[in-house]
């Protein structure tokens, strides 16, 4: 499990083709301490294993299944940045929100306005997760935990302060992007007990 609060930025080193698996490595430091081989780690707000682990960096290896779901396949070529964080541990601080790092689909940012030292972000979420969204409640964008500031028919905004543009990869995001979208686990649990409509 983890929080949606970014430790470091990372940089993708290499991305090859192992049969139909993708191996990425990339560079980093801080979310190096504690992390070993077999052990997890969210890149882009997506849980994955650290299938080797040196003093520059991690490699992990993923699947046509994480593939399909996330934005990877466009955003991980060589040089790009990503969002890195280590899992909760049980003695730590919880802040930010429940994030699992199972990624629900793939969003498109449609606006970035800068707002002098902060900025807002528009973002087209899928169809089928716009229904967990609910003004002030959490959803994770590229791995970042962050509160819905509005809702519009087919698009949210969340607000950035100038520390989430400086420590993270929304601070060189555009219009167009492609981001990981996770929505709130809480809001996911209460529709699953709910009655179905129309009963």
């Amino acid at each position: 499990m983890f929080t949606g609060i970014i430790e470091e930025t990372g940089t993708i080193r290499a991305a090859s083709r192992r049969g139909d698996v993708l191996v990425v490595r990339v560079s980093a430091s801080k979310v190096l301490e504690g992390l070993a081989p077999g052990g997890s780690i969210s890149v882009n707000g997506c849980c994955l294993t650290a299938i080797e682990v040196d003093s520059a960096g991690f490699a992990c290896e993923l699947t046509q299944e994480t593939l399909r779901r996330t934005a990877f396949e466009e955003r991980l070529a060589p040089g790009a940045c990503v969002n890195l964080e280590r899992p909760l541990r049980a003695d730590g601080r919880f802040d930010g929100h429940i994030v699992q790092g199972h990624v629900d689909g793939v969003g498109r940012i449609v606006d970035v306005r800068r707002l002098g030292e902060s900025a807002e972000l528009s973002v087209t979420p899928p169809p089928d997760l716009a229904r967990y969204l609910a003004p002030k409640g959490s959803v994770a964008v590229d791995g970042i935990s962050l509160t819905v500031a509005g809702l519009a028919p087919a698009a949210f905004t969340v607000a950035l302060i100038p520390y989430t543009l400086e420590a993270t990869t929304l601070g060189r995001a555009l219009a167009g992007d492609l981001v990981n979208i996770e929505a709130d686990v809480i809001a996911k649990y209460v529709e699953r007990l709910l009655p179905p409509q129309g009963r």
